[in-house]
């Protein structure tokens, strides 16, 4: 099963911790969607990464091969099974062509800023994985809480 991660889980090595049996295949682009937070009031230190689809939009991904059993792992660490993420099919642009893979969108309202902390773990995991300068310019332009509030 190919995993789209958009998130923390862009960084090879914080999926090879979470998720051993499963390689990276690449990287590429969701294109129609973007990266927003919503949840703010299920976060522990502010709203949570999700993706909504935008015409125009497009988000950076590492697409990952999961086995069944890095999946079940995967999906206790995001909450699945409290609800708190869900898993939908979308299709990612990757320089081989297109494939199909899950991703997990928030089941919670779009609103709400991360903490300076969650978004400084993202911009470190998408530097990580080699997203494009833009891209990573972009994500730490983005507005959030500031420590300690």
């Amino acid at each position: 099963m190919l995993y789209a991660a958009y998130g923390s889980n862009l960084d090879p090595a914080r999926m090879g911790e979470r998720c051993p049996h499963s390689p990276l295949q690449g990287t590429g682009w969701l294109v129609g969607w973007r990266l927003t937070f919503g949840g703010e009031e299920r976060g522990w230190d502010g709203a949570l990464g999700t993706v909504v689809e935008h015409p125009g939009g497009q988000v950076f991904v590492a697409v990952y091969d999961v086995t069944d059993e890095d999946a079940g792992m995967l999906d206790a660490w995001e909450g699945v099974e409290i609800g708190l993420y869900r898993k939908i099919k979308v299709r990612v642009h990757m320089l081989a062509g297109d494939v199909m893979a899950w991703l997990y969108v928030l089941d919670g309202y779009e609103g709400g800023l991360p903490s300076a902390l969650h978004l400084g773990v993202m911009v470190a995991a998408a530097e990580a994985a080699g997203a494009p300068g833009d891209y990573l310019a972009d994500l730490r332009s983005r507005p959030c809480r500031s420590l300690g509030h």
